[in-house]
C-alpha cells in the first residue's frame, strides 16, 4: 500500500515516460475486466467484500493516469496522434473512425450516458440498498436471538449470522460511499477532455503555430483516447 500511493504521488507530479503510461493503462484496463468478471460471477454480495476497496484503488489509478496523460497531451500532442502512447492512439483512433467531429460527438454522448444513466444510477441504487440494509439491521439481529433463544441456531450459528449481518451493513455502506466517489470520476473525466481539447487547440495554435484543423484533430483524437 505505501508503494501503491508513492506511485499514484509520483503520477500526479512527475511526467511518465510513453512506455510507463502504456504498461499502466494496460495494467488499470485488466485490473478493470477482472473485476468486472468476479463481480459478474458472485452468487452473494459478501462473496466479493473486497469490491467497493478495489473500485477505489482502480478509480484512483485511472485519475492518476488521467493526470499523466494530460500532461503528455498538452505538452507534446502537436508532435502527432502517437504522442501520448499506443493505447490512447488505438482507443482514439477506434471511436474517431475516420471522422473527427462525428466521433467527438459521440464519444460525448457515451460520457454523458455513462454520467448520467450509468454512474447516477449505479449511485442511486447503492444510497437506497445501504439504507434498507442499515434499517433491516435491528430486525435481523433480533430475529437471531429469536431463534437462539428457541433452540434453532447453536451459539456458533447465532455468532455467525451476526458477523454476517454486521459484514453486509458494512459492505453496502461501502458501496454507498464508492459510488459517489465514482461519480467525482466521471465529472472529472468529462472536464479532463474538455481541458484536452481547448486547451491543447490553444496551445497547438498559439505556441506551435499549428493550422487548426491539423491542431483539431491531433488534440481531439488525443482527448478521446485519454
Amino acid at each position: 500500500m505505501p508503494f501503491g500511493i508513492i506511485a499514484l504521488v509520483a503520477m500526479l507530479v512527475l511526467p511518465l515516460p510513453v512506455a510507463l503510461l502504456d504498461t499502466f493503462f494496460v495494467v488499470n484496463i485488466t485490473l478493470s475486466l477482472l473485476i468486472l468478471m468476479v463481480a459478474l460471477h458472485t452468487q452473494r454480495p459478501l462473496d466479493f467484500s473486497s469490491f467497493p476497496n478495489l473500485l477505489l484503488i482502480a478509480t484512483v489509478l485511472r485519475l492518476g493516469l488521467n493526470v499523466a496523460s494530460t500532461r503528455i497531451v498538452l505538452k507534446e500532442g502537436h508532435t502527432g496522434p502517437d504522442a501520448a502512447g499506443k493505447v490512447i492512439e488505438a482507443f482514439g483512433e477506434f471511436i474517431v473512425s475516420g471522422n473527427y467531429a462525428v466521433g467527438l460527438f459521440v464519444f460525448s454522448i457515451l460520457v454523458i450516458i455513462n454520467l448520467v444513466v450509468i454512474t447516477k444510477g449505479a449511485g442511486r441504487v447503492s444510497e437506497v440498498s445501504a439504507r434498507f440494509t442499515l434499517d433491516a439491521l435491528p430486525g435481523k439481529q433480533m430475529a437471531i436471538d429469536a431463534d437462539l433463544n428457541a433452540g434453532i441456531l447453536t451459539p456458533e450459528e447465532a455468532k455467525e449470522r451476526r458477523a454476517d449481518v454486521a459484514k453486509e451493513a458494512d459492505f453496502y455502506g461501502s458501496m454507498d460511499g464508492a459510488s459517489k466517489f465514482v461519480k467525482g470520476d466521471a465529472i472529472a473525466g468529462i472536464l479532463i477532455l474538455v481541458i484536452n481539447v481547448l486547451g491543447g487547440l490553444i496551445i497547438g495554435l498559439l505556441q506551435h503555430n499549428l493550422p487548426i484543423g491539423v491542431a483539431a484533430q491531433s488534440y481531439i483524437l488525443l482527448a478521446i483516447g485519454d
